[in-house]
């Protein structure tokens, strides 16, 4: 009766411990883990809310953040991987995302890491667990993503034989589109009272704006368009407005097809992409009514700073250096104009972050990807650095956000198309394409630089 009463007494004794805050568990070692994280552009304080946040739940991860100068930054990162010393996290271009595949580490579909909680009822103490847990999955990317973002960072992959399976190479923060820029002043002074809604009100007010000198040199210019060396981004305005006249950019197998008569097309003889080169190069011939711009006129950024461009085609990244070096011009940013208000499409330019395939440290460093690419997260950096959001769920938001409203209006309708695994060499043919089209003397010439064009481009696709 005695061992009885005793092992009674000892179950009570166990099941109370919990209520006076004891555990049984055995304690979990949470080795401290750092991760270096390289990134463009943005300060560090832009992400310092973030990375102190994660740290409440996970206080053995460390994350070193590290801004690398654009024009030094692939150069950099190749040559860190290659001396095993490179980033754990790093942020890619989404143009970019072919070319870095086979250097990045895709999101797994479970991550196990140890989280930090304070639990108990009378006295609370720090709890360290090892979870594992599942990562986002592509249906998921899909829903609360921008469409453009899930084209962009799922990916179809061999993973054995002819089988493959999606995965995610990267979720971004923010995600930029292009815009009109216009001076004021340039507007008031031409009598342009509202900026243009379509290409065709484009056209009109660019006439009713740029002014030349006697000897026909421009002075001032209704927009910077139809070049490719001094335009910034003129690969992305020419293929928004290949994409909004109808071309299809690529084919089911990414390679490019934007000379083509699309498929779906009635008339066999108009191929909407090249009409919407001749579009583009018009504004830099001088037998054109389009006339404003020309291969010798500086930087078309700098230009429109110096006053002396209506019309300028930007990202939402380009507006602080506006502001510094420019304080006192007087500009405005409206939609980008459209081929057709009722199919709209808008070109998307932004970052992805994603990890590399040399860290020792994957889950911890795709966990802090998932979360820093949160809404509740993601806002936080987008509060700092002022950028168009890349989640559905901030997209009425920033709707209601005078400084964002362009941008904002255009996400839902932004689209890519994939440039291969050498953007540069896709641009460079891109550049030669429009260099050869103003050229061109006679049709042939044209089809020559665009075919030409077709074929630098598929071969760089795989």
């Amino acid at each position: 009766m005695k061992n009885r009463r005793a092992i009674i007494l000892f179950v009570l004794l166990l099941a109370a411990l919990p209520l006076l805050g004891l555990r049984c568990k055995s304690p979990v070692t949470a080795e401290p883990v750092k991760l270096t994280y390289w990134r463009v552009f943005d300060d560090p304080d832009s992400m310092s809310e973030i990375i102190a946040a994660y740290k409440q739940t996970h206080p053995n991860v460390s994350i070193e953040l590290k801004k690398i100068r654009y024009e030094e930054y692939e150069q950099l990162f190749l040559e860190a991987l290659a001396e095993d010393r490179g980033p754990d996290i790093f942020s890619v271009h989404n143009s970019w995302i072919g070319k870095y595949q086979s250097k990045i580490t895709p999101l797994p579909k479970t991550v196990t890491l140890p989280f930090q909680s304070i639990q108990g009822t009378f006295k609370k103490e720090v709890v360290t667990e090892l979870k594992t847990i599942p990562t986002i999955t592509s249906a998921g990317v899909r829903k609360n993503f921008l469409d453009v973002v899930a084209s962009d960072v799922i990916r179809n992959v061999k993973i054995e034989g002819n089988k493959t399976e999606e995965q995610i190479l990267g979720l971004p923060l923010a995600v930029d589109t292009l815009v009109l820029f216009y001076n004021k002043d340039i507007l008031n002074a031409a009598g342009v009272a509202t900026e243009p809604k379509n290409w065709d009100e484009f056209l009109r007010d660019v006439t009713r704006i740029t002014k030349f000198d006697e000897q026909g040199n421009i002075i001032v210019a209704g927009a910077s368009l139809g070049t490719a060396n001094n335009i910034p981004r003129f690969n992305d305005i020419l293929s928004v407005l290949m994409m909004q006249n109808g071309a299809v950019m690529t084919d089911a197998n990414n390679y490019a097809t934007f000379h083509l008569v699309p498929p779906t097309s009635a008339d066999k003889s108009y191929r909407p992409g090249i009409e919407a080169l001749h579009f583009y190069t018009d504004f830099a011939s001088a037998n054109k009514q389009a006339y404003t711009w020309n291969t010798s006129m500086p930087d078309a950024m700098e230009e429109f700073i110096t006053g002396k461009t209506a019309f300028f085609l930007g990202y939402a990244y380009q507006i602080p250096v506006i502001k510094s070096r420019a304080p006192q011009l007087r500009w405005a940013i409206a939609p980008l104009p459209q081929v057709n208000a009722e199919h709209k499409a808008n070109v998307a330019n932004y970052w992805v972050e994603t990890v590399s395939k040399k860290t020792k440290h994957a889950d911890e460093a795709w966990d802090f990807i998932q979360f820093a690419a949160s809404a509740e997260q993601a806002e936080k950096y987008l509060n700092k650095t002022g950028k168009p959001t890349a989640l559905r769920a901030l997209v009425d938001k920033q709707l209601s956000n005078p400084a964002l409203e362009a941008f904002a209006g255009q996400l839902l309708t932004a689209k890519s198309w994939y440039r291969g695994n050498d953007a540069g060499k896709m641009e460079q043919a891109m550049a030669d394409m429009v260099t050869g089209a103003l050229s061109a003397a006679e049709p042939g010439k044209l089809e020559e630089a665009v075919n030409l064009a077709i074929k630098r481009i598929n071969q760089t696709i795989y």
